[in-house]
């Protein structure tokens, strides 16, 4: 999946939790991202926000601390 694809999909979902108080709006992107989005998924969401989250909307970034990190691929 694309870059642009991920970072379009988690600004969609902090679209809609932007409505809520703002950490009611972290929690619940981070238990939608967490429950919802495979670790591949995941795993490219992070690269984004560790090549500091350009693209992405700040409650994506302030969710970023409540996303499980997904383990490294291991090499096959």
């Amino acid at each position: 999946m694309s870059a642009d694809k991920i970072a379009r999909m988690a600004n969609d979902i902090s679209k809609f939790m932007e409505s809520k108080p703002h950490a009611e709006g972290v929690a619940l992107l981070a238990s939608h991202i967490n429950d919802f989005w495979e670790p591949r998924m995941r795993r490219q969401l992070f690269q984004l926000i560790d090549a500091g989250g350009e693209g992405l909307r700040p409650l994506v970034m302030d969710a970023a601390g409540a996303i499980r990190r997904p383990a490294a691929e291991q090499a096959a």
